[in-house]
């Protein structure tokens, strides 16, 4: 006996404008599999544009605070001398207390973001999310923009910036739970890993994306940095209102028997459709009892920790340490930091692909932050003594540093918002997700806090602060991993028995 429609079905049963135009242009309805190419591509560019606007604050936070020392061109017995910078930022960052000042604006906005994004969970989870999403990412936009408007209206004001970006914390929280629900919606457990690890690329790809637009734009003043990427963002959302389709229901279409089969394991009942009319969204208390969910979370407190201070530390550091005697400049510092991010793609593709192989995420993430702690020790050790060096040696950290977040943010996250234990209620996802990764921006917002005043003292002990963090994270993940080790010995045993 069929049931009766869903209630939040009944509500948001509309195709999005877009979609309804390409298909009166066509004369017939878009197949499943060609509506999962329209959600990969409109959330990858979608994240994109988000991490985009996030990472431009690392780069402008080198104009508006103190400048490093520059090398004089002199005789080559004056080869290591040093002139004294001029102080030439942005009042009040530029003072003997900007660093750190800065340091305060972005734990501002992780903070925000991090309590922001266990209440986006919760909306999103009960609302239509193409439209939350658009809003967030047009709120994104205007205080983004603003942020660099006081470039022109010569605002120095340290609290103006920090409601600015308390605000744009806010909208940007909006982000994440929304994109992982909505692949998570259209595609099932098979391939997962590999598929969200290649998509999760966009994390990468929008902080490449946002240093190098911001960099080129610095010289002609850092409000430009801060303005352009608002208004991409901005008209980003304005695509995602247009063609955004949430929810396979939502469009009327089925999914593939594939997708239905690898929501779980073989021998596991499944329950379909996913949306049922008894179905009602998990509760915040309910989603934490989810086996796995608190480990992972705890884990990625500290992942995030590590990765994000890099995110907003990496190009002031650069431009802060001579790389084979000489101090980089602004804007080249900005590109050469990019290639972290390089790392950061392959690690996450890297780490996907291995966890689907093996069928074992903690194993794959906890390896991949116990190798990060070598790694960020050889970075600090010789990166300076050539540029070649340090570049091969930012190239292995972004790796293994973004390489387990971005299986935990991605693949994990919408493992555990379907997990057999909800009983094929699929309105966990975003719930799930803000709680790991809002559990993880919380690390975020404290990694990059500390490292404003820390590295005022010593860039070793940030480094030790980075190794420590990894570290602890491997060891949250051991339960997780005693008992992935246990069933693959259960299943080699069974296998011979058979």
């Amino acid at each position: 006996m069929e049931s009766s429609p869903d209630p939040t079905v009944e509500t948001t049963n509309s195709k999005p404008p877009g979609i309804r135009l390409i298909e009166s242009m066509k004369k017939s309805s878009l197949s499943f599999n060609s509506y999962q190419v329209i959600v990969l591509i409109l959330t990858f560019f979608a994240y994109t544009s988000y991490h985009a606007n996030r990472k431009t604050t690392s780069i402008v936070k080198q104009a508006l605070g103190p400048q490093s020392p520059v090398v004089l061109p002199s005789l080559p017995w004056q080869r290591n001398i040093t002139q004294k910078p001029f102080r030439d930022g942005w009042l009040p960052f530029d003072g003997p207390n900007g660093t750190a000042m800065l340091g305060d604006l972005d734990v501002a906005f992780l903070f925000v973001y991090a309590i922001g994004m266990y209440f986006s969970g919760h909306v999103g989870d009960r609302m239509d999310l193409r439209i939350f999403l658009t809003a967030g990412m047009l709120g994104t936009g205007l205080f983004t923009a603003l942020f660099g408007v006081g470039y022109w209206a010569n605002i120095h004001n340290f609290y103006y910036y920090m409601l600015i970006q308390m605000a744009a914390g806010l909208f940007q929280s909006t982000g994440w739970p929304s994109v992982v629900a909505v692949v998570g919606n259209w595609f099932g457990k098979k391939k997962r890993g590999l598929i969200m690890g290649i998509w999760n690329a966009h994390t990468s790809f929008g902080n490449i994306t946002g240093s190098l637009v911001a960099s080129i734009l610095l010289k002609y003043g850092w409000g430009w940095s801060m303005v352009v990427p608002g208004i991409i963002i901005a008209f980003s959302g304005m695509v995602i209102f247009l063609l955004l389709p949430v929810h396979p229901e939502y469009v009327g279409v089925n999914k593939d028997e594939d997708e239905v089969l690898s929501t779980g394991k073989e021998d596991e009942e499944v329950n379909e459709p996913l949306l049922r009319e008894e179905e009602s969204a998990v509760g915040f208390i309910e989603a934490w009892r989810i086996p796995g969910v608190a480990p992972f979370a705890l884990c990625l407190f500290f992942a995030k920790l590590v990765a994000y201070t890099f995110l907003y530390w990496l190009p002031f550091y650069i431009s802060h340490t001579a790389i084979d005697g000489r101090y980089l400049s602004n804007e080249d510092s900005g590109n050469l930091s990019t290639l972290f991010d390089v790392g950061g793609v392959v690690g996450g593709i890297l780490a996907g692909y291995i966890s689907d192989q093996l069928d074992a995420r903690a194993i794959t993430a906890a390896s991949f932050m116990y190798c990060a702690i070598p790694a960020l020790y050889l970075y600090r050790s010789y990166g300076h003594i050539s540029m070649t060096i340090n570049i091969i040696l930012m190239l292995i950290t972004g790796v293994f540093v973004n390489g387990p977040y971005a299986l935990i943010t991605t693949a994990v996250s919408a493992d555990l918002g379907t997990h057999r234990s909800l009983k094929g209620n699929s309105r966990a996802l975003a719930t799930v997700t803000a709680i790991i990764d809002g559990t993880g921006s919380i690390g975020a917002a404290i990694g990059p806090f500390l490292t404003g005043y820390i590295s005022t003292k010593s860039w070793n002990a940030v480094f030790v602060m980075l190794m420590g963090a990894a570290f602890i994270a491997g060891l949250l993940l051991t339960r997780l991993v005693v008992a992935e080790v246990s069933g693959k010995i259960q299943e080699v045993r069974s296998q011979r028995s058979s």
